[in-house]
C-alpha cells in the first residue's frame, strides 16, 4: 500500500478526505508532509512528521514523545503547532499529525532578509519569553525523560556519537576534553528543547508563530538551551549578532530575565555556547554517516557532514578565547 493510500484510510477512518498530499522541503532529521484534508466544513492543512532512516543522534526522541512533548508544551501556554489524532505507524515508520502554522521557518531568510527587518526586532523578546515557558514545562507528565542530565551526561552521550563516526576529530576531542574539565554543576533542572534556535522557528509579521523540531528535548540544565541558541551556524552569517544572527548575547540573556528567567551568567553562556558548537559538530558528522550507512540516502545529509570543518574551527577560537585547555 502506498503512503498515499494508507494515509487517505488512516484520515477516513476518522471524518476526513485526505485531498493532496505534498513533501515539504528541509528536514534533515525527519520527514515532514503537507496534508490537505476535507470535511462538510471545508478544506485544511495538516503536518505530518514522520521518521527518516536511521536517528539525529542517540539521545533523539521517538515521534511518540515527540508528539507528547508538543502536547505538554501546548498546555503550558507554549507556541507550539497542536498536535492531531494519536500518533502512528506509516510504512513501518513512527509518525503524528500537527496542525499547519503558516509562516516563514527558513532561517537564513528570516537573518538576513529585507522583508523581515522589522520582525527581527521582535524576535529576541519573543522567543525568550517562549523559552522561558518552555522551561517551565512540569516534567511530572514526561517520565520518559528520565533523570536530568547533566553537562558530563551529556558530552559521554557526544564521545558516543562521535565514535560511533569512525573518524578522527581532534579538535571536537580537544573541545570535549574542555568541556568535561570545565563542567558547571546542574543548579536547576527543566526541560530543554534541545534544539532552540532560529530555523525551528514559524515566523510570521507579528513574530514568532511556533517552536518546532522537539526530538532532542531532555530534562537538564536550562542554560543549555540558550548557550544553543548561540552556537555560529544559527547566525547564517551575522556574525556581528552572536546570539542568532538577531541580537547580541547580553540583549538576550537580558531578554530571557526580564521574561521571568534566572540570571544567566556569561561564563555559563560561554560554555554552554561551546558545547553548542561541538554538539553541531559531531551532529553534522552523524548526520553525514547516515547517508554513508545507507540509512538514509540523502544530499543534504552527505553534505552536512562537511559543516562539521566550520564547527571544529569555532571550537578551536572558542577554547582560544577560554585560555585553552
Amino acid at each position: 500500500m502506498s503512503l498515499s493510500e494508507e494515509l487517505g484510510r488512516y484520515l477516513e477512518a476518522r471524518g476526513l478526505q485526505m485531498v493532496s498530499l505534498r513533501r515539504l522541503a528541509g528536514g534533515a532529521s525527519q520527514e515532514a508532509w503537507l496534508v490537505r484534508v476535507g470535511d462538510a466544513g471545508g478544506t485544511r492543512d495538516l503536518v505530518l512528521r514522520r521518521d527518516m532512516g536511521g536517528t539525529l543522534s542517540s539521545a533523539a526522541r521517538t515521534r511518540g514523545e515527540e508528539y507528547a512533548l508538543l502536547q505538554a508544551a501546548y498546555a503550558a501556554g507554549v507556541p507550539v503547532p497542536r498536535v492531531l489524532f494519536e500518533p502512528l505507524i506509516v510504512e513501518g515508520r513512527e509518525a503524528f499529525f500537527m496542525e499547519h502554522l503558516e509562516g516563514e521557518t527558513i532561517g537564513r531568510r528570516l537573518v538576513r532578509d529585507e522583508a523581515h527587518a522589522e520582525v527581527r526586532l521582535l524576535l529576541p523578546e519573543q522567543a525568550m519569553h517562549a523559552l522561558v515557558r518552555i522551561h517551565a514545562v512540569p516534567l511530572e507528565g514526561l517520565p520518559f525523560l528520565g533523570a536530568a542530565q547533566s553537562a558530563h551526561d551529556l558530552i559521554a552521550a557526544l564521545e558516543r556519537d562521535l565514535d560511533a563516526c569512525n573518524e578522527g576529530h581532534p579538535a571536537l576531542e580537544l573541545g570535549l576534553r574542555w568541556l568535561r574539565l570545565n563542567a558547571p554543576p546542574l543548579e536547576r533542572t527543566a526541560l530543554v528543547h534541545g534544539d532552540y534556535r532560529i530555523g525551528n522557528f514559524v515566523v510570521g509579521p507579528e513574530g514568532l508563530r511556533g517552536v518546532l523540531d522537539w526530538e532532542l528535548a531532555h530534562a537538564g540544565d536550562p542554560d543549555e538551551d540558550i548557550g544553543w541558541f548561540c552556537v555560529r551556524a544559527w547566525r547564517f552569517g551575522r556574525d556581528d549578532l552572536p546570539a542568532g544572527g538577531i541580537t547580541t548575547r547580553e540583549h538576550l540573556l537580558d531578554a530571557y530575565r526580564r521574561a521571568g528567567g534566572h540570571v544567566v551568567t556569561p561564563e555559563r553562556l560561554r560554555y554552554w555556547e561551546l558545547f553548542g558548537n561541538v554538539k553541531w559538530g559531531v551532529g553534522a558528522l552523524a548526520q553525514a554517516a547516515r547517508h554513508l550507512r545507507g540509512e538514509e540516502l540523502s544530499i543534504e545529509l552527505a553534505t552536512l557532514g562537511r559543516l562539521a570543518a566550520e564547527m571544529e574551527s569555532e571550537t578551536l577560537r572558542l577554547l582560544c578565547e577560554a585560555g585553552g585547555v
